[in-house]
């Protein structure tokens, strides 16, 4: 069943706050999907695909609305980049999904499991800040923590890195890996440029 976006008639407002909750669905698919079995893997990446299909349709929604209205509540640029930047989270997030299943990878690494984890984090933040943009009121803090979940995923991912090219003799098997931990640093970069073009909207907006 496909994710619908409520309510009909939303506004800007609505809609990032509609995608910001699509990215925590995402996170949590994530999560879930690193313990699972394969056959079980293959129902959550659809589920993941199902989300990332929904967050599609509040960007389009977004994007037929700044080409169709000339009124809006912030700089056209600006909601053009916080959409953009809103659905390559979900877009990374979403590949990660894939190319674990369609690479049919057993195990992952145990450091896979805290790069998930950190967008987990930065994915309940977004959401709970999206609201937040109406008022521009309390935002500081979100942009500041994700920006150091940011820094956190990159520790991770250089020890990552290193411990799958000092373990892993099977060379097939580090490129497969390798390939998943760089979109999940992907979408941890994401979700930093998504706190960036809040920061600039709020400074401007202040």
């Amino acid at each position: 069943m496909r994710l619908r976006l409520t309510p009909r008639d939303p506004s800007y407002f609505d809609l990032f706050a509609a995608q910001a909750s699509y990215l925590v669905v995402g996170a949590n698919l994530l999560a879930e999907i690193l313990g699972a079995d394969r056959a079980t893997r293959k129902d959550i990446n659809r589920r993941m695909a199902e989300a990332e299909h929904a967050a599609d349709d509040a960007t389009h929604t977004i994007m037929r609305r700044l080409n169709q209205t000339f009124v809006t509540p912030f700089d056209r640029d600006d909601i053009y980049n916080l959409a953009s930047s809103l659905d390559d989270c979900m877009d990374f997030m979403d590949e990660a999904a894939d190319l674990i299943v369609l690479y049919k990878v057993d195990e992952l690494p145990a450091r896979v499991s805290d790069q998930v984890q950190v967008l987990q984090r930065a994915a309940e933040l977004t959401a709970e800040a999206m609201p937040r943009l109406r008022s521009m009121d309390s935002l500081q803090e979100y942009w500041v923590e994700v920006n150091r979940l940011e820094n956190q995923a990159d520790k991770t991912h250089r020890k990552l890195l290193a411990q799958m090219f000092d373990e892993i003799t099977d060379p097939i098997l580090l490129l497969k890996l390798k390939e998943i931990v760089e979109k999940l640093e992907d979408a941890a970069d994401a979700f930093e440029k998504v706190a960036n073009s809040i920061e600039t909207i709020a400074l401007k907006e202040s």
